[in-house]
């Protein structure tokens, strides 16, 4: 479905143009893209290994990855033999000498770059072995690659929207008196599965977000029924082929007031500016500007509390970032999300959210579900 070593043909490149003469990657989103390894679905607790701080991969330059695996993880973690040189180190086995020993081979006097996420334990060993002078961080380099998505990518994560649209046409009509947002919640994410995600890409979340004692599913108010005449907006996405959607919409439970009303069309002028501002070129922070113009003019700017978007794709939140202090310039094929929010303490609360993907002549919006307002009378 991906082609993995046209990826590594890409990094390799990179890696020669910096100067690098290895980079080590931890099982994650950068590892998955590379070499198809997946990741575990996140847990509350760690899990780990024997030696689970060698777990990952060394990728040089035109030569195959090579990695290191705890034999429970190869046992029990490992989905099918990835390509390239596997060593496996077992329990009894002395971890850091193999680790130092194939970090000694790797040779040369570049940079040496891990993960973001690595084990410290990791970069300690690596720095004894080749020196800490020739460490970095290597995150940036495959969020490079990752940036600009292909068909094959758009094409999952429009199976991963996919899933969030089905959950959402079937949960909105729960929205009612008496309902609580726990059981909002568990809808959702029982719906997600049934429409084939793999989980949640973030904790869901449904709220109201007027105050601290407000509705939301991630406090004590969750177990509250709720009342007539309450906006509920929900945030929630889908894992499909290794890909996430980020999905938002706001429901209303009663007759939506006239200023309610408004807000919406506010918001949703914001959402479209956004969507016609992310074109090739176009830095970031004009992006956010555009998004948030239309509720600034209506003098509700306090009310839009965030950015207009982040980056994704194998990860809900990757950069670059739709918001003030990003100046990276858009380039085709970037997928964002687009969600505008407006949230006035005390009175009423409302949010979209879609993803994107840029273009010359504008973003493109991967969704197909209504933007409109949806009311349950």
């Amino acid at each position: 479905m991906f082609d993995y070593a046209a990826r590594q043909g890409r990094l390799s490149e990179k890696l020669e143009r910096q100067g690098i003469d290895a980079l080590f990657l931890e099982p994650s989103a950068d590892l998955e893209y590379l070499t198809g390894v997946e990741r575990g679905i996140p847990s509350f607790g760690q899990v780990n290994y024997a030696h689970g701080w060698i777990t990952g991969a060394f990728f040089r330059p035109h030569r195959e990855p090579l990695f290191l695996l705890p034999r429970m993880y190869a046992r029990l973690d490992l989905r099918h033999e990835p390509d390239g040189e596997v060593i496996v180190v077992n329990e009894t086995d002395d971890g850091a000498a193999i680790f130092a020993r194939v970090a000694k081979e790797i040779g040369g006097s570049g940079a040496i770059a891990l993960g973001n996420r690595v084990w410290t334990e990791t970069a300690l060993h690596l720095g004894e072995a080749v020196g800490f002078d020739r460490l970095r961080t290597g995150t940036a380099i495959v969020n490079g690659l990752r940036r600009m998505k292909d068909a094959d990518e758009l094409a999952a994560m429009g199976r991963a929207i996919e899933t969030v649209e089905e959950t959402m046409a079937a949960v909105a009509p729960l929205v009612a008196p008496g309902v609580t947002m726990l059981e909002l919640l568990e809808a959702v994410e029982h719906e997600l599965l049934a429409a084939g995600s793999q989980c949640p890409s973030f904790p869901t979340h449904i709220f109201t977000g007027l105050d601290d004692d407000s509705y939301d599913s991630h406090r004590e108010t969750a177990r509250n029924p709720i009342p007539a005449n309450t906006s509920v907006m929900f945030d929630f996405g889908g894992v499909v082929d290794g890909y996430c959607s980020d999905f938002g919409r706001t429901v209303y439970c009663g007759d939506p007031p006239q200023d309610f009303l408004d807000g919406y069309a506010t918001m949703l002028a914001a959402y479209r500016a956004g969507l016609a501002a992310a074109k090739t070129g176009a830095l970031a922070r004009d992006v956010n500007a555009a998004c948030r113009a239309p509720i600034e003019d209506a003098g509700l700017g306090e009310a839009f509390r965030h950015r207009m978007g982040h980056g994704i794709g194998k990860d809900v939140h990757e950069r670059p970032f739709l918001s003030p202090e990003d100046e990276t310039p858009l380039e085709p094929g970037m997928t964002f999300t687009d969600e505008p929010s407006i949230i006035v303490t005390d009175a009423w609360s409302l949010r979209i959210e879609n993803i994107i993907v840029v273009e010359d002549g504008g973003g493109r919006c991967l969704n197909s579900f209504t933007d409109e307002l949806i009311v349950n009378g």
